[in-house]
């Protein structure tokens, strides 16, 4: 991905909570010459020599696994907040942009056998379900439920390059930096509002 050097987010536990937070992913490779793209969550995992590990699942079905052992190269998208910033809330004449943050992880697929899916799909359900006030575990599914995960194709990605992008008008004074901040405060949007904090949390 390419980033100007003033955007490029290096701040390794800042990237881990952000793919925490933001972890419903697209997962893209190429076979046979098609680019393929699933969304999907992904879980990240960090080993005990501070390797990155992704896990997800598709289904069988999904052309995208078809050549995952032969050539297992994949990036995965991670998108957060963004929103479109006017040029008409700065003190001078400029275009408008978008501020944005994002995180890019490339890596290779390693297939997991069937106990391995198995715990992969258990620590997957007990991440969303941990705030579920009556939350459920793949333990507490009958067999006959748990007999669809045949369906499945599990793997871990082995993260080996990362790129991550926060673009937060860094580039703009502080003056315009608060009116900018100002500006998507009063927009009713999610979007708008968490560029702000991110703006705010960046002064």
């Amino acid at each position: 991905m390419y980033i100007p050097d003033i955007y490029v987010n290096e701040n390794r536990n800042e990237i881990l909570r952000f793919i925490e937070e933001n972890s419903f992913a697209i997962l893209i490779n190429q076979s046979s010459g098609k680019i393929n793209a699933t969304h999907i969550p992904l879980f990240i995992e960090e080993s005990e020599n501070n390797q990155l590990i992704l896990s997800g699942h598709i289904s069988k079905l999904n052309p995208q696994s078809e050549n995952f052992e032969e050539n297992g190269n994949v990036l995965a998208i991670f998108s957060g907040a963004h929103s479109y910033i006017s040029s008409s809330w700065y003190d001078y004449e400029e275009v408008p942009t978008w501020n944005y943050l994002a995180v890019h992880l490339e890596g290779k697929i390693e297939i997991l056998n069937e106990e391995q899916k198995l715990l992969h799909l258990e620590n997957l359900v007990n991440k969303y379900e941990k705030n579920n006030e009556n939350p459920i575990s793949t333990k507490s599914l009958s067999k006959e439920t748990m007999r669809q995960a045949i369906g499945i194709i599990a793997f871990n990605i082995i993260v080996e390059n990362i790129d991550a992008v926060k673009k937060l008008s860094q580039n703009k004074s502080e003056n315009n930096k608060k009116s900018i901040i100002s500006h998507l405060e009063k927009i009713d949007n999610e979007n708008a509002k968490s560029i702000a904090n991110e703006m705010k949390n960046n002064l």
